[in-house]
């Protein structure tokens, strides 16, 4: 299948399309102008609260009848523009591939040599989230604003969330095999002055993030990460940007705290800052996207997170070989902690947690409500530092196909480190009130993710959605996950080049995700709870229906609370929604026919973690038998605080070979 790379199959329909967008734009520009003018966010509000209360009324007397009168006078262009800019919709294609140019940055191709070199299997990490980059004056009636500037730090954020390195700790005692999620974090942070809990050992410090400043070249493989790879320790098959940390058994498990010892080693060279420092430079910071170099969100700040990143040293004496059979290898990103780690059910099988950041090493990125297109270019920069090849405005406008009119694209946005081999998009046609007006629907992908030493292909299958989201609207959302299901049986068998008796393609995963619009809890979804997508595909934070496991929490945050101090940061939105009383604070929570699903005042009592209407979910169907597949690690993130009304999640795949039977 050929990807396409332009929005129209020829150079003269291109140009023709962009003369009649440019007819339009000058009135569609002012329009979102005037509007957004009379829908102030709280930010806002609260920010013109020092200020006279007639200052913002004379701004709006003085320009409103300036935009009005430029709109009166662009409308006659912007008919014109409709005219000739609307058929040109039939010949549109649904999505434009783009992949990256500079070649220096390229690393697609390396990628899918490591399955070969893996003989114990590979990990893959997922991530979806619903970054509501609408026009700015339809925005604002989710609170949120300026959505140029978001889309361009939205970007910024998930990139160096991504291309931070990953810790792998080696546990070198020979009776002590694990490593709890509570002694990690002491570990990392020691509680109190005691010395006695901070032996000699592994020289292991505690830092802030201001000495890991993210990759803004968008490469892994920078020079930092040459020499610390070449003066570390070689592991055959680790990733370049890893961090490693070896715990020793000698000692009881104690660590030192170099900073104690006065052994200091900084690998970034950043300058070391107290706790006091980094509070005042947070000082006169907005909550959202005009944050700085103090943006907490970034890793390319001085005040990143509260979190830790864990840097490493060499040991001061040689490696005890006999201890190398019993070293248990644990994978964790960085910047974990007690109550963030912590498994409040024994039993699960995965690690989960509620991070400041996107997980390291993340592969690919599903995102829902890129509407505005030059807000889509500004994340598309963004993200190229880091993803190689990225699918973007795709949807479909006008009444091409459709019975009604297509204002907007479908707002869905793929990003990945792996080749894309295929890709389909399908509108759903029985959309309602304001959404009918969107081309919302499912983008399918196939990827390549490696090869096998016979050069079979190992492929995985991706695909992103939003539902339906008015509210009440449950039997439009459940003919849409049936049409999801028909649309991915068939993608699935129209891209298979394999046989069963000629395998040419092994699949490796098939994951589903995006903003479902309907939680596992609310008596009002029972009918998509119980719909037959979930008995395909597994969410790993689901019990069943109506019941969610106990740690999961609400994707849906408070649209009144985004710029409260609890929430309006990274740091202080972990903190917060990592607390009951937080989750009832500022998450949107399960509706039912007796309550309303206002949350004004947001006071009362409230049942569960939240509405969790973002998905991520995983089938063993279909897939390659001699394989399985495993969730990881599953996280809540926090990192996009500020910017939109949703907690990004994430989930990372183990794909290994299965066990054979005794």
């Amino acid at each position: 299948m050929v990807l396409y790379t332009s929005p129209f199959p020829n150079g003269f329909l291109s140009a023709l399309h962009s003369f009649s967008w440019g007819l339009i734009f000058p009135c569609y520009w002012l329009g979102d102008r005037l509007v957004a003018s009379f829908v102030p966010t709280t930010y806002e509000k609260r920010q013109r609260g020092d200020d006279p209360c007639y200052f913002h009324a004379l701004c709006v007397i003085i320009t409103t009848p300036i935009y009005l009168a430029l709109l009166v006078v662009s409308l006659p262009f912007a008919l014109i523009g409709f005219v000739l800019w609307s058929p040109l919709q039939s010949a549109r294609r649904p999505y434009i591939y783009s992949r990256l140019q500079d070649k220096s940055q390229i690393n697609g191709s390396t990628l899918l040599t490591e399955w070969k070199a893996s003989s114990n299997g590979k990990s893959f990490c997922f991530s979806t989230a619903n970054v509501c980059l609408l026009p700015d004056s339809l925005a604002r009636f989710n609170n949120v604003f300026n959505t140029q500037a978001r889309a361009k730090e939205i970007g910024r954020r998930i990139r160096n969330g991504a291309s931070r390195p990953q810790i792998k700790i080696y546990i070198d005692s020979p009776t002590n095999t694990s490593i709890s999620a509570a002694s990690f974090s002491s570990l990392v942070s020691p509680q109190g002055g005691d010395s006695n809990n901070r032996a000699v050992n592994a020289g292991i410090k505690r830092t802030t993030s201001m000495e890991y400043k993210g990759d803004n070249s968008g490469s892994n493989n920078s020079e930092d990460n040459k020499e610390a790879k070449a003066g570390g320790e070689a592991n055959e098959g680790e990733d370049g940007n890893t961090c490693i940390v070896r715990i020793g058994g000698e000692d009881n498990g104690h660590i030192s705290d170099p900073e104690a010892d006065g052994q200091v080693n900084n690998n970034r060279g950043a300058p070391d800052r107290s706790p006091e420092a980094e509070a005042e430079s947070l000082k006169g910071q907005t909550p959202n996207h005009k944050q700085k170099e103090g943006d907490s969100g970034s890793l390319d700040s001085y005040t990143a997170s509260r979190e830790s990143l864990v840097k490493v040293r060499a040991g001061d004496g040689p490696v005890d070989q006999s201890t190398v059979n019993s070293k248990l290898l644990y994978k964790a990103s960085l910047m974990k902690k007690t109550s963030v780690r912590k498994k409040r059910n024994t039993d699960e099988p995965f690690d989960h947690e509620i991070s400041a950041f996107f997980p390291a090493n993340l592969d690919f990125l599903c995102l829902q409500e890129v509407f505005d297109k030059r807000a889509a270019e500004k994340l598309k920069e963004q993200l190229h530092h880091y993803f190689e090849y990225i699918l973007y405005d795709v949807g479909v406008y006008s009444c091409h196909g459709h019975c009604t009119f297509k204002f907007v694209n479908s707002g869905l946005l793929f990003a990945s480190r792996y080749p894309v081999m295929d890709a389909a998009y399908h509108c759903y046609p029985n959309g309602k009130g304001t959404d009918s007006l969107s081309s919302k629907g499912a983008l399918f992908l196939k990827v390549q993710v490696g090869s096998t030493p016979q050069d079979q292909r190992i492929v995985g299958y991706i695909s992103c959605t939003h539902l339906q989201a008015l509210a009440g609207d449950t039997t439009v959302r459940c003919e849409q996950l049936d049409l999801l299901q028909d649309w991915l049986a068939d993608f699935r068998k129209s891209t298979s080049s394999s046989s069963t008796a000629n395998p040419e393609e092994l699949v490796a995963f098939d994951v589903l995700c995006g903003d479902l619009n309907f939680d596992n809890c609310s008596s009002d979804d029972k009918l998509e709870q119980q719909h037959s997508l979930f008995t395909r595909y597994k969410d790993p934070c689901r019990i069943g229906p109506g019941e969610d496991k106990p740690w999961a929490i609400g994707t849906l945050l408070d649209p009144e609370g985004l710029y409260d101090e609890e929430v309006c940061t990274p740091d202080n939105l972990q903190k917060t929604v990592e607390s009951e009383d937080g989750r009832k604070g500022f998450l949107v929570f399960p509706t039912s026919k007796s309550h309303a699903s206002s949350q004004k005042g947001r006071k009362g009592a409230r049942k569960g973690n939240g509405r969790r209407i973002d998905y991520m979910l995983y089938t063993e169907e279909g897939l390659y038998l001699e394989w399985k597949v495993e969730v990881e690690e599953f996280s809540f993130i926090t990192q996009l605080a500020g910017l939109t009304d949703h907690l990004p999640v994430a989930m990372r795949l183990m794909v290994s070979m299965g066990e054979e039977d005794p």
